[in-house]
C-alpha cells in the first residue's frame, strides 16, 4: 500500500476517501468556502504535465543552436526543420518536429534559480519559497475542477505516474486530500501495478478468495449486522474492492490497447506512461503528471540523451497525435518542461565528461492543446543561450496561462482549510516577476 509520504502523495485509503466524498456529492460550500466563478469560459478540462524532473537542455531539444561548436553542441550539433516553417528543433526529435504543428515552443523561460529545490517550487507554485508551503498547480486544479467542482470520476483528480515529483509537498497547505495519488509500479510491465489497486503477484482470482476467506471468519461481523461501525466497515471494504475489480483498475489496463498502439507510444516506461495518461483525461481526470526521471544529467549528458530522448520522442510525440486524432487536444493541456534547463557550455573536464550543469537563467517549456496555439515561437534566447533576449516568460506568467485556459482566475481567492487570505498566484503587486498572460498563443 502506498504510505503517505512528505512528498505530498496520498494513500489508498486517501483515495478512497475522496472516491467516496465525490459519490456522495461533496457540497460546494463546504469547509473550504465557495469556489470563484470562472474568469473565463474554459477551453481546458485536463492537463498533462510531462515533468522533466532535473532539468532538460534546451540546446538539445526545443532550442538548438547547430552554428556554435563542441562546446555548446557536443554531438548533437545539427537542427531539423519541423512540419512549421521557420522553425527548428534539435536533430535528436524528428518525430516531435512532424508535430509542431500541435504545440508551441517558449524559449524565454526564466526565474534565475539553479537550485533544484527553488526551481521546483517557482514553476510549480509560481512563487518565491517562503513561511508558507503553497500548493502545486496540479493540487491547484485539484481543489478548482476535483470532487468540490462536480468531478464523480472514479480515479482521483490527480494523478501522477509513477513517484511524486518531490523536493516540496505538492499539496501544501491544503493538505493531502489534494495530494496526488501517486501509482507506483511501472506502466510498461504487465500488469501495470498500481499500488493498492494491483498487488504483485497476486491474481484477481487469489484475491477474491481472500476476500471470502476473510467472510468466513468476521463471525464478529455477523452477529451485529446493523451496527452502524460494522456497516461502515463494510462500505469502505466496498469501495476498496470497486477500485480494484471496477472502472478503476480498467482505465490502468493497458492490455485493453492494441500491440500496436504500445509499440507507436515506445515500449519503455516514459511512453506507457504518456499512454495511461491519454486514457486517464480520456476518463475526465483533471490532473495528470508523467514524472520523467534522469534529466539531472551533469555526467555523460550525451551518453544518457542518446537513448532518453528518443525515448522522450517516441511517447511525446504518439502522445500529441493520439490525443489529436481522438479530438482531446483542443480540451487537454500538454505542458513540457522541468525546474530549469541546462548549462549551454558543456563542461568537459573530469568528472563531468561533457556534462551540462543547472541553469535558470534562459531555457524552454513547451505547452499544446487545450486552448494553447500551435505552430508557435514566444520570446528568444541570445546567439549562444544563455540569455533571454526578447520576451521573458517567468513561471507565474506560464501557470497564470494554464489556469486561464482552465477557467481559474490566477488572481482569485485560494480556498484553505487554514482560513488564509491568499490568492491563487501572487498578485504583481506583491513584487512576483511577470511577463504578463502568454496571450499571444491562446
Amino acid at each position: 500500500m502506498q504510505k503517505a509520504s512528505k512528498r505530498g502523495a496520498i494513500t489508498r485509503r486517501e483515495a478512497l476517501r475522496r472516491v467516496a466524498a465525490g459519490a456522495a456529492g461533496l457540497a460546494l460550500g463546504g469547509p473550504l468556502g465557495a469556489l470563484a466563478a470562472p474568469v473565463r469560459q474554459p477551453t481546458a478540462r485536463s492537463v498533462i504535465q510531462i515533468w522533466m524532473w532535473g532539468g532538460p537542455s534546451h540546446l538539445d531539444t526545443f532550442d538548438p543552436k547547430p552554428g556554435l561548436g563542441r562546446d555548446y553542441c557536443g554531438p548533437f550539433d545539427t537542427a531539423i526543420p519541423t512540419n512549421v516553417e521557420g522553425i527548428q528543433v534539435n536533430a535528436q526529435l524528428p518525430r516531435l518536429a512532424m508535430q509542431a504543428d500541435k504545440y508551441s515552443i517558449i524559449r524565454s523561460m526564466t526565474h534565475g534559480s539553479n537550485a533544484h529545490e527553488t526551481a521546483s517550487y517557482l514553476m510549480q507554485t509560481g512563487r518565491q519559497p517562503g513561511r508558507l508551503v503553497y500548493p502545486s498547480a496540479g493540487a491547484v486544479v485539484s481543489l478548482f475542477k476535483g470532487y468540490r467542482a462536480g468531478y464523480r470520476g472514479s480515479a482521483p483528480p490527480y494523478i501522477v505516474l509513477t513517484q511524486p515529483q518531490g523536493r516540496f509537498s505538492e499539496a501544501g497547505f491544503l493538505g493531502s486530500e489534494y495530494g496526488p495519488f501517486a501509482t507506483g509500479g511501472d506502466p510498461n510491465r504487465d500488469p501495470f501495478e498500481v499500488e493498492g489497486i494491483v498487488a504483485p503477484g497476486v491474481s484477481d482470482e487469489r484475491q477474491l478468495r481472500r476476500r471470502e476467506l476473510l467472510h468466513a471468519l468476521d463471525t464478529l461481523g455477523q452477529a451485529a449486522p446493523s451496527d452502524p461501525y460494522f456497516a461502515e466497515l463494510d462500505r469502505c471494504e466496498q469501495e476498496a474492492y470497486d477500485m480494484m475489480f471496477g472502472e478503476m483498475k480498467q482505465i490502468f489496463d493497458l492490455s485493453q490497447e492494441t500491440q500496436e498502439t504500445r509499440e507507436r507510444y515506445g515500449r519503455n516506461t516514459f511512453g506507457q506512461a504518456c499512454l495511461v495518461a491519454r486514457r486517464l483525461v480520456e476518463h475526465g481526470v483533471p490532473y495528470v503528471t508523467i514524472n520523467y526521471e534522469g534529466w539531472d544529467t551533469h555526467k555523460q549528458h550525451f551518453g544518457t540523451l542518446s537513448w532518453k530522448q528518443p525515448q522522450m520522442d517516441s511517447g511525446m510525440a504518439t502522445l500529441l497525435q493520439d490525443l489529436s486524432d481522438r479530438g482531446l487536444l483542443e480540451s487537454t493541456i500538454v505542458w513540457w518542461g522541468g525546474e530549469f534547463g541546462r548549462t549551454p557550455k558543456i563542461d568537459w573536464e573530469p568528472p563531468w565528461n561533457g556534462g551540462r550543469g543547472h541553469y535558470g537563467q534562459c531555457f524552454s517549456v513547451v505547452v499544446a492543446g487545450g486552448g494553447f496555439k500551435g505552430g508557435r515561437v514566444v520570446g528568444a534566447s541570445n546567439e549562444t543561450g544563455e540569455e533571454v533576449a526578447e520576451r521573458p516568460v517567468y513561471p507565474r506568467d506560464l501557470l497564470a496561462s494554464i489556469y486561464t485556459l482552465l477557467g481559474i482566475d490566477p488572481e482569485g481567492p485560494l480556498p484553505n482549510p487554514r482560513g488564509l487570505d491568499a490568492r491563487v498566484l501572487p498578485a504583481d503587486e506583491a513584487g512576483a516577476r511577470s511577463g504578463g498572460l502568454l496571450t499571444e498563443i491562446m
